[in-house]
């Protein structure tokens, strides 16, 4: 410490009034020297450890040395404003600067060099650099005691390491205490900083109001501007004479805890010897992690048997008839296995299997521990109609499954079941099955679970007879292919040396036990390195000698780097089964500060790269557009990262457990008593709340815990009742994200507007009509860290003075108005843009108006939608001069353009290389426009959309090769005449060598398709004018699987016949409402010999006389067919009833609709042997008779058709219900 004569005199130095600047200069050069000492010290350390391999920097240590650095960066402020006597604190936190920096190990000094001697090291020195540019030179006095304070050497990260590396902490309590008081005060001291930053902010905003309000006169503004501020100044320093800064109070105390937390580590000195050995052991040699390659195949190794056991028993019928049983439609099959097994992967790839097509209905429920029957059920129906229920009620919730299973085959996946009490188990699971019963006969329940005890709870609930599919650990071929699948992944030709590391692999699966997540992990920690030394410390770490699978869970985090690590730490705090969106993900992680910063790179970006990171390391799995974290994954790292991250559910005994260190906390409860325990956790960060009963009880609570829980930084309220959110929320200045969903949420409190370091704002679920007109706070705009809203676009463009939230990453909609706060020009300062959509562009004037938006100086915006309204009453030559003005950056990757009335493209458009890394363009409702830019020109263009241009004649004004377009959809471009203008030839080769899906509908000039490109796959041709469609391809065979061709009254032939040999992947065809269509082409007898039918799995027609044009007339197989919109058809011909016994053993579906004038069906329907589901419906009103139908049939479905159909089969004592009695589910309405 400074000496107290030293620091007497320092202080009555800055009181008196003699030489106070000459002192105040010696005293920023002494803290500059000391600053460049401790960043020699720092350099020479690493330059002596060049070959010494780097080992991970503690947290703790790592953030205390930049939370000093950043107080003392605070010190330097306060001091220059004269604010209170700087030296004593400044030579404190010196002190503890040097004390952390000198007290590191040789060995690990390295690792941090990059953090602390770089950008943390670089901003204070230029900070002091700045201040004392014009000063007088430096002096030396104060050298002899600094080089004193540098050989200082406690232990402090040594024994910080070796817990962590060792897991010495968890032996030793004490350790393991005083370690979390570290953190108690490294947090304190950084909600101190915190403080001081939202004061800083809070002091700016007056500044700016006052700027706004002032007169004119330049004199005045000066003359009031230096009284307030002169008043300002008098106060604090009064403050400070008087000792009454509360800011500054805490700053003291904040670093008196940490000095006092650190001088404690001499205790723990002696536990440095006895760790040496273990960690020797215990480290791994994974630092040089390669984060290249891509993510391997997620293959169904190894249970290719359980496979077929599952598809065999989806396939045969249901059970034996069980005469009235509630459940006698349904069975079900429970896959049963240890955690890890791949029960989920497997039933992953059989709900994707053809088998499942069969069924009409098909759920995926994930239920998890501690499962809720509304959940499940509002899971299923949310499953079944892709949107949440608005449904409180279980009876509600009852009714409307069972109104959607009625009477249809359906199939149920009940993913990760767990036991919690036997009889509350069955007596839960029987009110969540309870609407099944209504399903149709052949219904399937698959259930995944780790006990035979669920799966006889289930059998006993459905009183069926327990069935299991037993999920054992892989033979060790099969365990040895999933890793080599994973570890070689990228590898096209293994190497010799890569014959060795499948030996090693060999050696190591053999303690893998079976288990496929094991084997997939193990494999993601070789995958990082290919060499050899690697995969023999990983065989040979000690770790895999314990509890195998936990140990190799544990192995992955440990060898995380620690920015991934408190990345994915956080992560624990959720429940299981929960789906991770990879974006907001990543804004929690900047929120709570885990995101180190890189030069030209957005956080976001940088955040992205992380999770990127952690899919590649198997800590996270995709699923379908979010991720999810393994249960075993999940299982073990909760443990692993208690400490830091807990749960509270409904049961009061499992608060108890949790530790009260914890820093992110997740609530699931309905009960009030367990919110009240949330205040006991002092040192909070983040806080997830899912409660969902009585909002006062709920208020009351948040009321609480916003007085108690002050640092949090991340909060996220899900509740469908909650109204409002108190008003106290203004107590958490240090909250950087706040994510509310809530149906019912009428407004924002007032008050939110003062959390200046709000980083994100989030509203799901909002219903529009609850919404007051205010529901933003008016001064939102204080808000200057806001980075991101995702709210209603009315809300976000009721926001005035929107550019003054500089720090916006995204902004989709926003719509001008001809006032102050809401022009283009709000968005001149807004650079940090990526996303940005501009509404109602009518209400800019003019080409001055337009470039004051400044977008070509947006250097990260890569999405841009610019969009006009109220076309009646605009100026064409403002349109374009307007266009010409809001020319983006040149790395700008999506274009919208909707309803601009201008005749021609911008200027900027034309200019090829303005916009050269473009990948989608979509220009719609643009009506006036003539010429379209060369598109074909850029080389990176993907997806190309253009709806409603009535005057574009050509796509092109010379021939050109779109390299990379994989997307194009035309239409409503009524004088398209052709691909290229008039006169220029079109050369050989392919227009679109990449096309994959093109669309064209409503161009009544133009005149042929292009070639068609090798890898297309889907063509959609619509509301055309042509009399015949060509199929130029070079490609043999043509990948085509989907054909429509639909609304278009001239054409007469299709070239299918034609071209049968090439269409062998041709799965889906429709043709509508073509009625002068004659021929499907032309059907040579060789491709006959050849076996060149079709073989669809969907095909939808207007006209039954398709069926009976080759290829149809001699179709190979079919699985549904679908005949609609025809007012014609009064019954079928008799060579179109003998067409359907051509695919009698494949037609599983027929569905009718629309057709008015039809009175009767095919009588050949009865010899539809495999004929499941058959639909009349939607628009049949003549039909009054069914013929015989056939006793395969499960689902009969009518609806619409004539008063006398429905008398004659209705149920209580129809004439002909006889006929139909054998069909498991009927449906008349």
């Amino acid at each position: 410490m400074v000496p107290q004569a030293v620091g007497s005199d320092l202080a009555s130095s800055s009181t008196s009034g003699l030489g106070r600047r000459a002192q105040r200069n010696i005293n920023w050069r002494l803290l500059l020297v000391a600053f460049e000492v401790a960043k020699q010290q720092m350099i020479d350390s690493v330059a002596h450890q060049e070959s010494v391999q780097p080992r991970v920097v503690p947290f703790q240590l790592t953030r205390q040395l930049r939370l000093l650095s950043q107080l003392i960066s605070v010190y330097l402020t306060y001091a220059a404003r004269d604010l209170f006597p700087l030296e004593f604190f400044l030579f404190r936190a010196l002190f503890l600067l040097l004390f952390s920096c000198s007290a590191l190990p040789t060995s690990i000094i390295g690792a941090m060099a990059e953090l602390a001697v770089g950008p943390i090291m670089k901003k204070i020195i230029d900070t002091c650099s700045d201040y004392l540019k014009d000063q007088l030179r430096w002096q030396t006095g104060m050298k002899e005691e600094l080089e004193r304070l540098q050989k200082n050497h406690p232990k402090i990260q040594a024994v910080v390491s070796a817990a962590n590396q060792a897991q010495i902490n968890d032996k030793n309590r004490a350790l393991n205490k005083w370690i979390w008081q570290l953190r108690d005060a490294i947090d304190e001291a950084d909600d101190v900083l915190d403080e001081f930053e939202y004061m800083k902010h809070k002091q700016q905003l007056p500044k700016n109001t006052e700027e706004t309000k002032l007169t004119k006169n330049k004199k005045l503004r000066k003359v009031r501007f230096m009284m307030k501020s002169m008043k300002k100044r008098l106060v604090k320093i009064g403050k400070r004479a008087l000792k009454r800064d509360p800011n500054l109070k805490r700053l003291e105390e904040a670093m008196q805890k940490l000095d006092k937390v650190s001088a404690d580590v001499t205790t723990f000195l002696h536990l440095l010897d006895s760790a040496k050995q273990e960690q020797k052991e215990q480290e791994l040699d994974f630092y040089k992690t390669r984060e290249t390659g891509s993510l391997p195949k997620n293959d169904l190794i190894g249970r290719g048997k359980d496979k077929e056991s599952v598809v065999q028993w989806l396939r045969k019928p249901s059970n034996e008839h069980r005469g009235t049983d509630l459940y006698r439609n349904i069975s079900l099959l429970s896959i049963v296995g240890h955690g890890g097994m791949g029960k989920t992967t497997l039933l992953q790839h059989i709900y994707k299997d053809e088998i499942t097509k069969e069924f009409n209905l098909k759920m995926w429920v994930c239920v998890s521990n501690n499962f809720d029957v509304k959940k499940v059920i509002a899971d299923m129906l949310e499953s079944l109609k892709k949107e949440r229920p608005h449904l409180d009620t279980l009876k509600a919730l009852h009714d409307s499954l069972e109104e959607e299973v009625k009477s249809k085959k359906f199939l149920l996946v009940l993913d990760d079941v767990w036991e919690e009490e036997e009889e509350r188990d069955k007596s839960k699971w029987g009110n969540v099955l309870a609407p099944l019963a209504s399903g149709g006969f052949g219904s399937k329940i698959l259930v995944t679970t780790r006990t035979d005890s669920v799966a006889l709870m289930f059998s006993n609930v459905i009183n069926n007879k327990k069935e299991i599919v037993r999920l054992e650990g892989l033979e060790e071929d099969e365990c040895l292919q999933l890793v080599n699948s994973h570890a070689f992944a990228d590898v096209e030709n293994p190497s010799d040396d890569h014959k060795k590391l499948r030996a090693i692999a060999g050696e190591i699966v053999k303690k893998l036990l079976g288990s496929p997540l094991a084997a997939k992990v193990i494999a993601g920690v070789l995958k990082e390195n290919l060499d050899e030394r690697h995969w023999r410390t990983v065989l040979e770490s000690n770790l895999l000698d314990q509890n195998p699978i936990n140990s190799i869970l544990i192995l992955s985090y440990i060898v995380l780097p620690n920015h991934l690590r408190n990345c994915f730490a956080f992560c624990c705090m959720f429940p299981q089964d929960h789906q991770f969106d990879k974006d907001d993900l990543v804004r929690m992680w900047i929120a709570l500060g885990f995101i180190q910063p890189s030069q030209g790179m957005t956080m976001e970006d940088i955040g992205g790269m992380y999770f990127d990171v952690l899919v590649k390391k198997a800590l996270f799995d995709k699923l379908r557009d979010d991720y999810k974290m393994h249960d075993l994954i999940h299982e073990s790292a909760s443990k692993f990262f208690a400490q830091e991250c807990g749960k509270l559910v409904d049961d009061e005994e499992s608060s108890l457990k949790i530790s009260e260190t914890i820093r992110h906390l997740s609530v699931q409860t309905i009960n009030p008593d367990i919110l009240r325990m949330i205040g006991k956790f002092k040192h909070l960060h983040s806080l997830f709340l899912f409660y969902k009963y009585s909002e006062s009880d709920l208020c009351c609570a948040l009321t609480e815990i916003f007085k108690t829980s002050r640092s949090l930084r991340l909060l996220h309220i899900y509740s469908s009742n909650l109204k409002s959110i108190p008003k106290e929320i203004g107590n958490l200045i240090h909250l950087r994200y706040l994510n509310i969903d809530g149906y019912y949420l009428t407004m924002l409190p007032r008050s939110l507007s003062n959390l200046y370091h709000l980083q994100y704002i989030i509203c799901d679920g909002l219903w529009m009509r609850n919404l007051s007109d205010d529901f933003l706070p008016s001064d939102i705009n204080n808000l200057s860290n806001l980075r991101y809203m995702k709210l209603p676009r009315d809300i976000i463009s009721s926001i005035c003075g929107i550019g003054k939230l500089k720090s916006l990453q995204e902004l989709d909609m926003f719509d001008l108005r001809n006032e102050m706060g809401y022009r283009i020009d709000e968005f001149k300062n807004l650079n940090d843009l990526c996303k940005l959509g501009i509404h109602r562009l009518e209400n800019v004037e003019d080409a001055e108006e337009a470039r004051n938006a400044q977008l070509c100086k947006k250097m990260r915006l890569t999405d841009l939608t610019l969009h006009w309204g109220n076309p009646n009453s605009r100026n064409i030559n403002v349109d374009e001069t307007v266009l010409d003005n809001l020319q983006p950056p040149k790395y700008l990757r999506n274009l919208s353009i909707d309803q601009y009335m201008g005749a021609r493209s911008a200027i900027w458009m034309n200019n090829v290389n303005l916009i050269s890394i473009l990948e989608q363009i979509e220009l719609s409702d643009c009506s006036e426009w003539e010429t379209l830019p060369p598109f074909g020109h850029l080389s990176f263009l993907k997806s190309l959309k253009l709806y409603f241009m009535s005057k574009v004649k050509w796509l092109q004004n010379m021939y050109c090769v779109f390299p990379l377009l994989e997307e194009l959809y035309i239409g409503g471009l009524e004088e398209l005449e052709d691909w290229f203008e008039a006169g220029v030839a079109a050369e050989d080769g392919c227009l679109f060598p990449c096309l994959i899906e093109l669309k064209i509908y409503d161009c009544p000039k133009l005149k042929e398709l292009p070639s068609l490109p090798p890898k297309l796959k889907s063509l959609s041709i619509e509301t055309m004018g042509w009399k015949t469609l060509n199929f130029w391809s070079s490609s043999n065979p043509i990948p085509l699987e989907t054909l429509k061709v639909s609304d278009c009254p001239n054409i007469k032939s299709l070239p299918l016949a034609d071209e049968i040999a090439r269409l062998a992947a041709l799965r889906y065809l429709t043709i509508k409402r073509c009625p002068n269509l004659i021929s499907l082409g032309r059907y040579r007898e060789v491709e006959n010999t050849n076996n060149c039918h079709l073989i669809l799995s969907d095909l939808s027609i207007s006209d039954p006389s398709v069926l009976l044009m080759e290829p149809l007339r001699r179709i190979a197989s079919l699985e549904k067919l679908s005949i609609s919109y025809n007012d014609e058809l009064v019954s079928f011909p008799n060579e179109a009833e003998q067409w359907f016994l051509k695919v009698r053993s494949s037609l599983s579906e027929l569905q009718f609709s629309f057709l008015k004038s039809l009175e009767s069906l095919p009588s050949s329907l009865e010899s539809l042997s495999s004929l499941q589901k058959l639909s009349i419906d939607y628009g049949v009103p003549m039909l009054r008779e069914l013929p015989n139908l056939p006793p395969s049939l499960k689902y009969l479905i009518i609806w619409g058709c004539h008063p006398e159909l429905k008398e004659r089969y209705r149920e209580d004592g129809g004439s002909d219900r006889h006929k139909i009695a054998h069909i498991p589910q009927i449906y008349i309405r």
